[in-house]
């Protein structure tokens, strides 16, 4: 029971840490630039891939997927119009990295969890 419940704080926590970091990135991303932009977008994809692991069950998977993926149509689509105001497109980028890795590892769980059924 500890385990599952600390299982789920990192998660709770890496999903918390990515929202910030990309709230970040699109506040400041005309004064972060070369090497710490990159590192932080880095940091995207790692805990998108760790909130994927640990922060979605399979009972909550399909649920998950069908808000994500319109998240990151509506975003990706949303970014093309939103780049008139840079802050905002660029906010809507970096959730598009944060949740890329998210959903494909989600996506990956699912289809193992019904080739095992």
């Amino acid at each position: 029971m500890a385990k599952k419940i600390k299982r789920n704080s990192l998660g709770a926590w890496a999903f918390l840490i990515g929202i910030v970091v990309a709230v970040t990135i699109g506040v400041f991303s005309a004064q972060v630039t070369g090497q710490a932009q990159e590192i932080m977008l880095w940091l995207l994809i790692f805990l998108g891939i760790i909130v994927g692991l640990l922060n979605i069950t399979n009972k909550e998977s399909s649920s998950f997927l069908l808000v994500v993926v319109s998240l990151v149509i509506v975003s990706y689509f949303g970014r093309t119009i939103l780049m008139i105001i840079p802050v905002l497109g660029n906010m809507l980028w970096a959730l598009l990295i944060l949740f890329i890795p998210t959903t494909i590892i989600v996506a990956l769980k699912s289809v193992f969890e019904m080739a095992k059924d």
